[in-house]
């Protein structure tokens, strides 16, 4: 990411913005207006739009944190709410000190080629800075990249729900923030080995979507499935969630949320080109939504004889991870494919997931692990410097390393300090058995106590 990001703020400095014409024809009707003005020039314009483009697209995947909170606590069952509220504004704050102290420059300080950049924190530009050179403010690049950080420990989060205690949770997320993720992502995004092989992730369905999900996997095997989920016998115990309302409130806000995720990651907004190809990202980023939803409630009726309003809304965020690797090159048809193929995968792997008693609360790793790779490897179908081969070594190399890293953290973290909630504790809930504040007092176990 941070390659292109030189690449596309390469501008022609001394240029003067459109606004210089209209000064050109003040200055012949009154000279002395005409000098009392100031107009951009073309790199002070484009700077602006970048930063401005960096900031809207960062508080847009921020405002994500809400809709996976959101998305949580309508998936899991009452009496764990409120651990999902905490765990999810928990990580939010402990991604952003991570990234600053050690993760930004791990990820894109120093790498020129290899596996990992620099430990050291962050700096950012001075109180009034107007350095041109990298065509946008330091600091609203941090921002959007620390936003993309925290959606890794988002998907992980949901997956592990209802069973894990919370600070070995918060442990791994300090060092899946801080060390992990920084540097899988530097690899491409900082101009790693495998940037310089070719592999290409535009927006992150490998980077941030497949890495959260490897990471969740590999704690879901660890930590194990919830009490009676599954029988002796292959039987799978439904165990519905909260608020299916909520859970839609989640999605919507993630769709959202996902115009900032993508749209942004064009990394430049100081052009018309730019700004054409941003638009573009969002027609296809909400086509492949649409394509996951549709494609997820035909096949439910089908299979099911009755359409899964759970698997519809996975369906719209597989959608949206299958095409985050590659938004801009396909057209609106392809677009529409590419995610319904994501919703197709949701509807096979949460059934598939089972049979192998591996417990994802929320679907987490069919939408994120499993859409990140069909998204990942299908992006040379459209985008021509990609190739299928490097495709395929980047897929793999980022997955063995988080799956393997990730579950050697879990497994320090279970032979020390335990993952799992006790049985009694997972029986009562972990608002009350964890954080002593229920989601629901009035209409839970709280009544009772009247």
């Amino acid at each position: 990411m941070m390659s292109s990001i030189l690449r596309k703020s390469a501008l022609a400095v001394g240029v003067l913005a459109l606004g210089a014409g209209a000064a050109f024809g003040q200055e012949a009707a009154a000279p002395e207006a005409a000098e009392a003005v100031e107009y951009a020039l073309a790199a002070d314009t484009a700077y602006i739009f970048n930063t401005l483009l960096f900031l809207i697209g960062g508080f847009l995947v921020m405002w994500m944190a809400a809709g996976f909170a959101m998305l949580e606590a309508g998936l899991v069952r009452s009496k764990n709410v409120s651990m999902q509220c905490l765990k999810n504004i928990s990580l939010y704050a402990i991604a952003g000190l991570m990234f600053w102290i050690v993760g930004y420059n791990l990820m894109y300080s120093g790498v020129d080629g290899g596996y990992f950049g620099t430990f050291s924190p962050k700096s950012i530009e001075p109180v009034g800075g107007d350095d041109l050179g990298t065509g946008y403010s330091g600091a609203s690049d941090w921002f959007f990249q620390m936003v993309f950080c925290a959606t890794t420990a988002s998907i992980v989060s949901g997956t592990l729900a209802e069973r894990i205690k919370l600070w070995p949770f918060l442990i791994f997320t300090a060092i899946l923030t801080g060390i992990l993720y920084p540097i899988t992502g530097s690899w491409e995004w900082g101009t790693g080995w495998l940037d310089v092989m070719g592999f290409s992730d535009f927006a992150g369905s490998t980077l941030v979507h497949s890495v959260g999900g490897w990471a969740a996997l590999s704690g879901a095997i660890l930590l194990g499935a919830r009490n009676g989920k599954y029988g002796a016998n292959g039987q799978v115990t439904p165990m519905p969630g909260s608020s299916i309302p909520l859970a839609t409130l989640g999605t919507f806000i993630l769709w959202l949320g996902w115009f900032g995720f993508n749209g942004a990651s064009q990394l430049a907004m100081g052009t018309i080109g730019d700004v054409t190809d941003i638009s573009r990202i969002f027609v296809n980023t909400n086509l492949a939504a649409c394509g996951g939803v549709v494609a997820a409630v035909i096949l439910t009726q089908l299979i099911y004889k009755k359409v899964d309003v759970t698997m519809a809304l996975n369906g719209a965020l597989a959608g949206l991870v299958s095409i985050t690797a590659e938004p801009l090159a396909p057209s609106m048809f392809l677009s529409v494919v590419i995610g319904a193929v994501g919703g197709v995968i949701v509807v096979f792997a949460v059934p598939m997931l089972d049979k192998l008693k591996i417990d994802d609360v929320v679907g987490a790793i069919p939408v994120h692990l499993l859409a990140g790779i069909w998204g990942t490897m299908i992006v040379p179908l459209s985008n021509s410097d990609a190739s299928f081969g490097v495709q395929f070594v980047g897929v793999a190399a980022i997955g063995i390393f988080t799956f393997v890293a990730s579950g050697i953290v879990w497994a320090i973290l279970k032979g020390t300090m335990g993952l799992r909630a006790s049985d009694e504790e997972e029986a009562m809930g972990m608002d009350k058995a964890e954080i002593g504040i229920e989601a629901y007092p009035e209409f839970g176990q709280g009544s009772q106590r009247m």
